[in-house]
Parts: C-alpha cells; structure tokens; sequence
C-alpha cells in the first residue's frame, strides 16, 4: 500500500517513495535538555512514531532506520549548569532519562539512534571546516557564521525571501557578521562556558549545525524524511538545509514533515503565562494512554488544543476498546496484520483521526460477536490495529485499574469485601459495597471464575 505525505517543502501530498526500500531513513529534532519536556514538546515524537510503526509494517522492521537527537549544547543548559556550579552532563543527563522514561509511558518506541550533540562536535567542526573552504562561511572574532549570500536556494523551504529575513537579526556579541541574517555555525569561547578545540578558534558549536553533523553521520547526506514541529521550518530547519546542502550539494531530506502546535485551552502555551503542562505531572493523573490518544485524536500537521475534556473522552474512547477487549478476555487470538482500513487511513498523509474511527468500529465488531471464531477474529484484528497505533499495550485489567496506589489498595479492599459478603450470602452488605464502589466510578464484574472490577469514569 502507498503512503501518501504532505511535503512542507512543495506544500503537495506526495506518494512517499524511499530512496532505499531495504534502507529507509527518518530523522526527527529531538528535546533540548534544559527542562522536562511538555505536551507540546511530545507531539512530534508521538506522531513520527505512528509513523516510524507504519513504515516498519510496510517495508519490514529491519528496513527502517529512525534517529531521534538530545540537544545537550545550548545556551540555557550552560546557563543552568553555571547556575547551579556543575557540568553540562549533570544537567542534561537526569533530563535526557526523564524523557526517555516519559516516552515510554506514552507508547513512543526507542529509535534505532539516539546521538547526543556532544559526541558528533568532532563531524561538526569537519563540516565548519569545509563550508569556510566553498566559501559559504566566514570566521570573525565572535564565531563563524554562514553567508547567507552565498545560497541563492536560502528560504526554499519557509518561502522567505532574503531580504525579509530577521532569524539573524544582530544580537550581543555579533556585532561582526557580515549580514544580519547570517547565523551562527561556531561560537567563540567565553569564560565560564564549554568549548572545544578547533581550527578556526576554540568554542562551541551553533544549534543548527548539530543536527547537521548528527544526520550525516548516523543516516547519510540524504535521508528520506525529516520531521519537527511548525516551529522549527524557520530558522532550524531551513538553516539546516543551507549548510548540509552547500556542503554536499545534494538535498538533505525528499520530504520535510511538520506538526501543528499544542494550544492549551485555546491559549498558546507560554511558560509566562503558567500554561505549560509537563508531561512528568499528567502521568500520575492520567494513563499514558490516553495521553497519547489526546495527541493523535486531532491530524499532526493541524493545531491541537489539549485540554482536560480532551483528556476524559481519551480516556472515555479507550474504556470502550478496553472494555471490547476485557469482554472477550477468554478467547483466544492469533496474531495477525492490522486491519487494511486503519492501514489506509495512516497511509493518508497520517490520518489518525479517520484511524480512531476504525478503531471504534472494530471495538463494536467485538462486542457484537456472538460466534467464538468471529469474537477470535474481532479479538486479534483489534489488538493489531492497537500495535500500529501504539494504543492497547496494556491487559483490560491493567487499563481499568490505573490510578493512586492508596485509592487502589481502597478500591481492592472494597472488592474483597463484596466478595466475602457474597460467599456469606449477604447480599445487602455486597449490594452496598457495590453502590459504594459505584460511587468511586468503579463497576465489579461478576464471573464463575471470580470478580474483577474497572473504572467507568
């Protein structure tokens, strides 16, 4: 089945065809580890993961090849570890694991690379070296910068022209670049911040350069996708391109893809304004689950306002295709390929709005299936369709009793109770434990083989 992507870069849905089908490339702008990560900084990862899961099931997992980097050289991160009198590694390390940990509780996959900024400033230096040598970059006493001059393609990918450009608008301590929209590759030393040793002046390198360097060294000079928020088309992403390609003289990605913003209740969110939510806090609240299904309920390249009735029919929706799966917790199921409707759906440009749906009708195929080998088949088709989307990992019990370890060990309490008034045959006292578990939005399912219980609400 063809995959069909909206290329930033034509502004057209394209037919994706990878330059390599045994070797297909993806890379995607990684966190900047200064901070933990919010809402917003996870929406690019868990798109491009439902992306990365597609391709897999297409060209086969060993075909694929996803790098996803830490920025662990930046301007607030030194600031930070000046602050606080350690090394960068004291800051960025804690964080880069956080993340790491927050991505999978959001379903995310580990990429098959994950280069830190820190390890490639050898490749960096190398690529600074040779774009002085073409003579697209220039050294002065603050830094080298890229001459935006030089590359007449400058602005191909945010539709800018040169002379509106305003990302290198002079800033302190670049009072000799040449132009104001030339950036900076490689910063000049200062006291009290890293540097490393180069040719050109010790320092430290630019943010767009990093992944630069990082992408030709873990995928090559040409990859077939690269993926980021709206938010970095311009400067990043364009910058990128006009080093990488001056330098090879040959594209740097055949598709450029781009996530729409995070709102949050319809504001921007804004750490100035106290409307950033961390991830690291709604975990506790909320199952991993359901914020991934908030994250994918609207289409990646579209806005998205997350709110918390976004969250509740997240969670509301997983219910019912828990709730599917739990009804049909004795039958046996094969694994099999994912639906070809909810294939069809992501091959269109990702769209897991229309895959939700999908979803939706298999969860009423299961719970209408009457004949053990229908229930099979709706049981394994929906389990599939799951897996591709990064969604029912977890068993139903699992999923219905996520919450507080204090209001578990109360609502299990609760359940023992009911059962032991049961076996007594004091049906008022289980009919009142029932009621009081109700209350708690907890329904108790009674079998032959005992009583389990799950959140409705």
């Amino acid at each position: 089945m063809d995959v069909f992507l909206t290329n930033t870069l034509t502004r057209q849905k394209e037919r994706f065809k990878p330059a390599d089908p045994q070797r297909v490339t993806m890379y995607v702008c990684g966190p900047t580890v200064y901070n933990p990560a919010h809402i917003g900084n996870f929406r690019p990862p868990v798109a491009f993961d439902v992306l990365f899961r597609l391709l897999r099931h297409i060209y086969g997992e060993a075909h694929v090849v996803y790098a996803r980097n830490f920025t662990d050289i930046d301007d607030r991160i030194i600031a930070k570890a000046n602050a606080q009198g350690v090394g960068l590694q004291e800051i960025t390390e804690p964080l880069a694991q956080l993340y790491l940990q927050n991505a999978a509780a959001l379903n995310v996959l580990e990429p098959n690379v994950q280069p830190r900024a820190t390890e490639h400033v050898a490749g960096m230096v190398s690529l600074i070296e040779r774009l002085i040598g073409c003579g697209c970059a220039y050294a002065v006493g603050s830094g080298v910068y890229f001459c935006v001059a030089e590359d007449a393609d400058y602005g191909k990918l945010s539709r800018r022209a040169q002379e509106d450009l305003l990302a290198g608008a002079r800033v302190e301590g670049e009072d000799d670049k040449r132009a104001a929209s030339d950036f900076a590759l490689w910063k000049a030393a200062k006291p009290g911040e890293p540097s490393w040793a180069a040719p050109f002046g010790a320092g430290r390198p630019g943010w767009h350069i990093e992944c630069s360097a990082m992408i030709a060294a873990t995928l090559g000079e040409t990859i077939d996708i690269h993926g980021g928020g709206i938010d970095l088309i311009f400067p990043h992403h364009e910058n990128e391109i006009a080093q990488s390609e001056s330098d090879t003289g040959k594209p740097l990605a055949r598709y450029w893809l781009h996530n729409g913003f995070v709102d949050m209740n319809g504001v921007k969110m804004s750490k100035s304004l106290g409307n950033v939510a961390l991830v690291n806090d709604l975990l506790p609240l909320w199952p991993g689950e359901a914020i991934r299904w908030a994250l994918l309920s609207g289409h990646y390249r579209a806005p998205l306002d997350f709110t918390d009735a976004l969250l509740m029919q997240s969670r509301a929706n997983l219910h019912r295709l828990y709730g599917a799966l739990m009804r049909l917790a004795d039958v046996d199921a094969a694994e099999c390929l994912p639906p070809a409707a909810l294939v069809e759906a992501l091959c269109d440009d990702l769209n897991t709005p229309k895959a939700m749906a999908v979803l939706a009708e298999l969860a009423t195929a299961a719970n209408t299936a009457k004949k053990p080998a229908a229930q099979s088949e709706a049981k394994a088709e929906l389990l599939a369709a799951g897996r591709l989307m990064g969604l029912l990992q977890l068993s139903p019990q699992a999923w219905f009793q996520h919450g507080d370890p204090a209001e578990i060990a109360q609502i299990e309490r609760l359940v023992a109770e009911r059962v032991a008034a049961r076996t007594a045959k004091d049906w008022a006292q289980a009919d009142a434990l029932r009621a009081k578990l109700a209350e708690l939005g907890v329904e108790v399912l009674d079998s032959a083989s005992g009583s389990v219980w799950r959140r409705v609400s």
